[in-house]
């Protein structure tokens, strides 16, 4: 199967115009733990809900800092017509639960998960694996 297929293609962003406060409100809003950045429409950065807590309230940065200050701007992305098994490869190898799925000049078509495999029960074992993968820090080193 493509990553095309099993990707999640409405994905709610932000810019680099918005703050902290703005994407967590996003997040609950949505209910989801990531927050592409984009300018235009190309992706330039990502925020979990782990980088809000680690990066601004752990280190107490005020809510509305920018969030080029605490998003992760070294993106693992894949293509869409790269197949979901070189998806789970890359978030086992990289120990990473969800890909920005672009196209040409990193525009931003969607984000393929580790929760779009679970829900899907031909894909369940496969997800496990890649979850213990992730989990595991010594396979990170290790090629895929």
């Amino acid at each position: 199967m493509k990553v095309k297929e099993m990707m999640t293609k409405d994905v709610e962003c932000c810019t680099l115009l918005d703050n902290v406060f703005e994407v967590a409100v996003k997040m609950k809003e949505n209910n989801v733990g990531v927050i592409p950045i984009v300018n235009g429409e190309r992706i330039v950065g990502m925020i979990t809900d782990r980088d809000i807590v680690l990066r601004c309230v752990a280190e107490k940065h005020p809510n509305s800092s920018k969030v080029e200050d605490i998003m992760s701007n070294d993106l693992i992305t894949i293509g869409p017509e790269e197949t979901t098994d070189d998806a789970l490869q890359l978030m086992a190898r990289y120990q990473i639960r969800r890909i920005p799925v672009v196209e040409g000049d990193q525009t931003l078509l969607g984000v393929v998960s580790l929760g779009d495999f679970a829900i899907r029960h031909e894909y369940a074992h496969e997800a496990e694996e890649a979850l213990q993968d992730i989990s595991d820090p010594i396979y990170k080193n290790k090629p895929c």
